[in-house]
């Protein structure tokens, strides 16, 4: 648009010119310079049909484009004397508000070596020279002159340097704001999902008794029953991890008020995790693996990690309970642990929607697991990552910042 209007705007000036009280004759390479320019425009038009995204560099080179054209122009039609010459100062303005810093510079430069040279070599428009006396004159006109050029370079100066600056801290504003709101959003979700565990919770403190009493019960009166008293024995270990579950609740709620992490052994952490998960899926079986560099490695945890763990590895036995492989290693201070399934891996369609609330790969999923779990590993400023793995099934992986076990 900015570039019709020039074409619009040069071609008014070229017809006071050609058709004013004093008429010029016409200058081809006026003509050919608009059609030149005309035709980009088309071509660009074009261009924004078509669905490829526009590049820094495509419209960086628009700009050159555009420089390029308009000193050529300049050239023919009286150089630094031509009014238009402040014309400059718009893809530079454009440039500044709109492309990284290194594309603005470049844009300055050209734009002032441009103006500099059109002072000394251009081809003199009679419309435009002063009708005066140079040998009384001349010395105000060249004054005249360098005092436009010094008010050039002076504008692009500010413009590259303060534009830049304020775009691109209301660049990094728009990232902050949309961060926040990301932010903002999961934190809601969570608390309604909190919520809703609470409310879950309490009502389930009954049935579980009830059931608890039941089993032990049964367990009385079939105890001589061998296979009937292994699954009871079972059906009972599992009630008292759902108490534990529960009781968990209460006493992560505490320590979260008071702020309470407990220091622990990166890999010491990771098996103990493990032996308590087999209890809850005695179906699955896994791999451990731990590099020496991970048993000197810290963490400070509480639960909430415990179940973000947790959630991952029952995804990942949902997707094939058998071999399940866990490792631990460090790099640069960092826990890095995975957990790989040999299950049909992530399908294409979810992969880019997997961490959102109620988004689930499996057909009696919820879709809060990695939810809560992406929620949890970012508060202890880590990251989880999903993808399928080369050799087949899904690769999690869980990056934790950590400390060498003699700072604590």
């Amino acid at each position: 648009m900015i570039r019709l209007i020039l074409v619009f705007a040069l071609l008014t000036a070229l017809t006071y010119i050609y058709l004013g009280p004093t008429p010029e004759d016409i200058d081809s390479a006026h003509l050919s310079i608009l059609a030149f320019m005309a035709l980009v425009n088309i071509l660009t038009y074009w261009r924004l049909q078509q669905p490829w995204p526009v590049t820094d560099a495509e419209y960086f080179f628009q700009l050159l484009v555009d420089l390029g054209n308009f000193t050529w122009l300049l050239y023919v039609s009286g150089g630094a004397t031509n009014p238009f010459v402040s014309y400059y100062l718009v893809p530079l303005t454009i440039s500044a508000a709109v492309l990284p810093w290194r594309y603005t510079w470049i844009v300055a430069g050209l734009s002032l070596s441009a103006y500099t040279l059109l002072l000394f070599f251009y081809q003199p428009l009679p419309l435009l020279q002063p009708a005066m006396d140079h040998s009384q004159h001349g010395s105000a006109l060249n004054a005249h002159i360098i005092g436009m050029w010094i008010t050039f370079a002076l504008s692009t100066g500010l413009i590259t340097y303060f534009v830049v600056k304020m775009a691109n801290a209301l660049r990094q504003q728009e990232i902050t704001q949309a961060s926040n709101r990301e932010n903002e959003l999961r934190d809601e979700q969570i608390l309604a999902v909190a919520t809703l565990a609470a409310g879950t919770a309490h009502e389930l403190g009954t049935p579980l008794a009830t059931m608890t009493v039941l089993v032990e019960e049964l367990q009385q009166e079939y105890q001589q029953q061998k296979e009937l008293g292994e699954d009871l024995t079972l059906l009972n270990t599992q009630l008292s991890s759902c108490k534990k579950i529960l009781q968990g609740l209460v006493s992560t709620a505490e320590a979260h008020n008071h702020g309470q992490r407990q220091a622990v052994i990166c890999t010491e952490y990771v098996q103990q995790l493990l032996s308590h998960w087999q209890v809850l899926r005695p179906d699955a079986t896994y791999q451990f693996s731990a590099s020496d560099s991970s048993q000197l490695l810290t963490l400070e945890v509480d639960t909430t990690l415990d179940q973000a763990i947790n959630n991952l590895l029952n995804n990942a036995a949902d997707a094939k309970a058998d071999n399940i492989e866990v490792s631990v290693g460090s790099d640069d201070k960092q826990l890095i642990l995975t957990i790989r399934d040999h299950g049909e891996g992530i399908p294409p369609d979810l992969a880019e929607q997997l961490g959102k609330p109620f988004i689930s790969t499996k057909g009696k999923g919820l879709g809060l697991g990695l939810f809560l779990s992406h929620a949890t590993i970012s508060r202890y400023n880590g990251s989880i990552t999903l993808r399928n793995h080369v050799d087949g099934g899904t690769l999690a992986t869980i990056i934790l910042p950590a400390k060498p076990a003699q700072a604590l």
